[in-house]
């Protein structure tokens, strides 16, 4: 079965979600002293996870 290409309106959606949630996780864990940029690159690698994992399934 071949994959269905997907709208760009739908990833660009997925992405905006993805940082979002990420970002929530991101803020609290940055108030209760993580290094910003260890929080910034967890939230990038968590959004780019998710919408990979949203474009398979």
């Amino acid at each position: 079965m071949l994959p269905t290409p997907t709208p760009k309106g739908e990833i660009t959606s997925q992405i905006a979600v993805a940082c979002l949630g990420a970002g929530v996780v991101t803020s609290i864990a940055v108030a209760q002293g993580q290094d910003p940029f260890t929080a910034l690159g967890i939230t990038l690698f968590s959004a780019v996870a998710a919408v990979l994992v949203g474009q398979v399934v």
